[in-house]
């Protein structure tokens, strides 16, 4: 096999997102998502400092170090795990209920819509699977008696009293895939609403430029493979601002 070199001859070796790209690949579709993912948001911070994404993006941290020792071992061999010597990491922050329930920690407007742009073009199943972000409910546990187990993390029997416990205590809502709209949709669900005037041209395009719908971060719509597609919430902020508008689409 022939390899390119440089003009001192050193081996030319491929970036991350080229060998993502081969056909030749062995990694599998979620993990290449949360790589692509990665490295598109390296490509946006570079070098800055962004103490407020750890918290906010540490699912997909903690998905991508879960495959790399994953695929180091499929790859290499088990016995090159670094889950032989490295199981658990150890915080020094207690996690608080501003952690748990508190405001959404301050990420940059370009980093926001970065983030809502490549999550949209994810199906239901690759934005859920744990290869992609990894997540997990954790309730805290006081050692009630003296030489039971002192674990960070312990499993429980589903069907325990405990686990009944916490199913009451918790509830979870499921994520499905948003529906989309073309403009020509978004305009028939405003005319159902009573607005019988409101066309995809020129009102539907008027509309979207003046509210600047199209950016992401707004979360109105989602650009999939090079069509722009509108949500739910769209079509409702169009039905108020008709409503707004008095009889003017009426």
């Amino acid at each position: 096999m022939r390899f390119d070199r440089t003009k001192n001859g050193a081996f030319k070796y491929w970036e991350l997102e080229r060998c993502l790209n081969e056909q030749a690949s062995p990694i599998d579709k979620d993990t290449a998502n949360n790589l692509r993912f990665l490295i598109g948001l390296r490509h946006e911070i570079e070098h800055q400092m962004t103490r407020s994404l750890d918290n906010y993006l540490s699912g997909r941290y903690q998905a991508c170090a879960l495959n790399y020792n994953d695929y180091v071992k499929k790859l290499f061999g088990k016995s090159h795990g670094l889950d032989t010597h490295l199981t658990y990491s150890i915080q020094f922050v207690e996690l608080s209920e501003t952690q748990l329930g508190g405001p959404s920690p301050q990420v940059p407007e370009r980093l926001r819509a970065y983030i809502a742009e490549f999550d949209a073009a994810l199906n239901h199943d690759e934005y859920n699977s744990p290869r992609f972000a990894y997540r997990l409910l954790f309730k805290k546990k006081l050692v009630n008696r003296p030489g039971q187990a002192d674990r960070v993390v312990e499993f429980i029997d589903p069907k325990s009293e405990l686990a009944k416990t916490i199913d009451k205590e918790f509830w979870v809502k499921k994520e499905v895939e948003r529906a989309k709209y073309l403009p020509s949709r978004v305009a028939e669900e405003v005319r159902k609403a009573g607005f019988t005037r409101f066309r995809t041209q020129p009102e539907h395009v008027d509309m979207w430029k003046a509210e600047n719908a199209k950016d992401p971060a707004k979360g109105y719509g989602a650009q999939v493979e090079g069509a722009w597609y509108w949500y739910d919430t769209w079509i409702a902020r169009c039905i108020e601002l008709c409503t707004a508008a008095g009889d003017q689409y009426k």
